[in-house]
């Protein structure tokens, strides 16, 4: 074997094989197999992992192959966002087949790879199918945790959008798991574990294949982009990429002692390729129409919400950094009569306060296609900006709307025309909606744009760029609703779930998507928004406990955080409850911190956690629920796993209610009892 040192690098060659090192995790190209193996400093290891193309109607491996080499001397340092690193390339050739090149960086400090396929020939050709990295069942799996454990262990399932009330999932072995863009595997009572995911998304679909056939191993994985089905929303196969070089996205494979951190870095290494939206107005707080009066939107609700806010909450602590408050159009703003639109954009301006509204770019909600397009004199119909099929037919509906075409230079006129209205009409707020229309795979007008996720980008820079305050010489927040998780970087928060209203069984929904995606807030998005916080009722509900209606708040100030209102205030009860709840000035600084709060476990399935927890200001804020609307219980929290040391011993405050109290020195547990439906903010100190 002979060893060499490039800077704070160690490279190994011997026969056969060839390894970097970064003293936290090595890398060794099997020159004779033509597989991957990682092994990290901490003791996991991955093995057996190899790259796969589609090639016509086949699909070609890199251990298939029989030429497999590392040329030492093209081994380059690199130096990037990510710090100083190096970068090399493992490549596997076969006579008549494109070259698989699998480029490998490894950075100074980080516990992760970064891997990307590059499948090239002399001749053009086209894929619309990448695999950076799969491997198969071997003896003992293709991931050792390097504990010798037999605990459980769990698949992360993220999904690609946030439509159709899907739900995150955390699944036990055995089980077979398809998580879009990012996975963690991990076990459940250590956390140690694995991350791997995607870290560039300017073209592909990824999906990461997890299965475990059996309690104690995982016996397949594979990174696979190009992907179309049920869950991206597609009806049609994902676009191929034509040329004689064709490169899958960036891949991190990590490995850590608390899958969180992983997590946690791997939201971190998305935001350093492609930042979150920039924002420096605080964290947005108000009121957004749709769940107060739904349909029933009118001036009088609109205007009521504005005088409500500005007379009992903005001087009494609900109001955002600046002492302002948005309040917000939903769908349905035309049922306002002329004239009463602008009269209510200006009341809320009158009040201190900021007006928002609503659109759904990509989005027709017509039923015949040939209906001419707004502000066009009928000279451009529908039907020639939809996105199509390979028949030159529009797709089927999502929805209840057909997708339109974001590179169609006539469906960008149209977006532009209604964003130059928006700000005309002096809103400063606009929540997008059905975005996953922009993103599903078609024959584009742009015959560049190949790809679902290449006109979703194309699309939305068009947006980010209209909007801009360079653009507009003011800030403007943009809101996605419905919307794919990546790409990101064009919008300021994003709703966590689908919608979430007042209910106890909407805070435990809202929350399984803060369970498993709590790292999304301030990397790909500057906020999570967890949507409709609704304190007494609403209009597609019964009223709910005030119980019930805490909790809600409560799940949205830990969420981190977008905070809008959705009750109709002129409802008595809603509105005592406002002026009791939204006024508790430690609970609303908390909120206006804009941090999202950690689960304390991810062993709940296709459920919520109900054990949260943020440290900060000289102590721990730990959030506890009961999701049981018709039993109390007893909740014993361990402090352990919300990181609080009790040997000194702790003083605990309860944010709703202002008690304090004292635990004894040396306590390992905290019992607190929940009535139906009830949750508590407690600092432990």
């Amino acid at each position: 074997m002979m060893t060499t040192e490039m800077g704070q690098f160690k490279l190994e060659q011997a026969s056969g094989t060839f390894a970097a090192d970064n003293g936290l995790l090595k890398v060794t190209a099997n020159t004779e197999d033509g597989t991957l193996a990682l092994a990290w400093k901490s003791g996991q290891t991955m093995t057996g992992f190899y790259a796969e193309a589609r090639v016509g109607g086949a699909v070609v491996r890199s251990s298939w192959y029989g030429g497999h080499a590392v040329q030492e001397s093209l081994v380059q340092e690199v130096e990037d966002g990510f710090g100083k690193g190096i970068r090399f390339s493992f490549e596997h050739t076969e006579p008549g087949k494109p070259s698989l090149k699998q480029h490998i960086r490894l950075y100074q400090g980080l516990p992760y790879a970064l891997i990307e396929l590059e499948a090239a020939d002399s001749q053009e050709w086209e894929t619309n199918e990448l695999t950076p990295l799969a491997s198969y069942l071997n003896d003992n799996g293709v991931l050792d945790f390097g504990d010798g454990s037999k605990e459980e262990i769990r698949s992360l399932f993220i999904p690609f959008d946030n439509d159709k009330w899907v739900r995150f999932g955390s699944h036990a072995n055995p089980s077979s798991v398809r998580s879009y863009e990012v996975t963690a595997v991990y076990r459940a009572e250590s956390r140690r574990g694995f991350v791997i995911g995607s870290v560039t998304h300017d073209t592909w679909k990824t999906a990461i294949d997890v299965e475990g056939t059996f309690t104690e191993a995982i016996g397949r994985l594979r990174v696979i982009s190009g992907v179309s089905d049920l869950q991206t929303r597609d009806t049609v196969p994902h676009g191929s990429l034509r040329g004689t070089s064709i490169v899958s996205p960036t891949i991190l494979v990590g490995a850590y002692d608390d899958y969180r951190e992983g997590m946690e870095a791997y939201g971190k290494a998305n935001a350093i390729i492609q930042p979150a939206l920039s924002w420096s107005g605080g964290v947005p707080m108000g009121w957004n129409s749709w769940s107060a009066v739904m349909t029933k939107l009118d001036y009088d609700v609109y205007t009521h919400t504005s005088d409500f806010f500005a007379k009992e909450l903005q001087p009494n602590g609900f109001a955002d950094q600046e002492g302002s408050l948005y309040v917000n159009f939903d769908a349905f703003s035309d049922n306002l009569k002329e004239g009463e639109l602008e009269d209510a954009v200006r009341r809320v301006k009158a009040n201190g306060q900021k007006p928002g509204t609503y659109y759904t770019p990509f989005a027709f909600w017509g039923s015949n296609p040939d209906t001419p397009v707004e502000g066009t004199n009928g000279a451009v119909l529908y039907r020639e900006i939809l996105l199509k099929d390979g028949a030159g037919n529009p797709l089927p509906k999502l929805d209840g709307a057909f997708p339109i075409d974001p590179t169609h230079p006539e469906a960008i006129a149209r977006i532009m025309r209604k964003l130059d209205d928006v700000v005309a009409a002096g809103f400063e707020y606009l929540k997008m909606d059905f975005l996953a229309h922009g993103a599903m795979e078609g024959v584009h007008h742009d015959p560049s744009v190949r790809t679902g996720i290449q006109a979703y980008n194309y699309g939305m820079a068009a947006i980010a760029e209209a909007l801009s305050p360079e653009k507009l010489g003011r800030p403007f927040l943009i809101n996605l609703s419905i919307a794919p998780l990546f790409p990101h970087g064009y919008a300021h928060s994003r709703r966590v779930s689908c919608d979430a209203f007042g209910m106890i069984g909407d805070t435990e929904y809202m929350l399984n998507a803060l369970t498993y995606g709590w790292w999304i807030s301030d990397n790909l998005y500057r906020f999570n928004d967890p949507d409709h916080i609704v304190l007494y009722k609403s209009d597609n509900q019964r009223a709910t406990t005030e119980h019930e209606g805490r909790s809600r708040l409560s799940s949205g100030v830990i969420s981190g955080t977008s905070l809008l209102l959705g009750d109709d205030y002129r409802l008595e009860e809603a509105a005592e409850r406002a002026k009791a709840w939204m006024t508790n000035r430690e609970v609303m600084a908390l909120a206006r911190r804009g941090e999202s709060f950690r689960p304390a476990e991810g062993r709940s399935g296709m459920g919520g956690e109900d054990l949260y927890s943020l440290t900060g200001d000289g102590g721990t804020w730990v959030a506890v629920f009961n999701f049981d609307g018709e039993n109390g219980k007893s909740k014993a929290i361990d402090l352990s796993r919300v990181g609080i040391d009790g040997a000194k011993g702790l003083t605990v405050r309860d944010l709703w209610s202002g008690e304090s109290y004292s635990l004894k020195p040396g306590a390992s547990e905290h019992t607190v009892e929940l009535e139906p439906a009830e949750s508590k903010l407690l600092f432990y100190i």
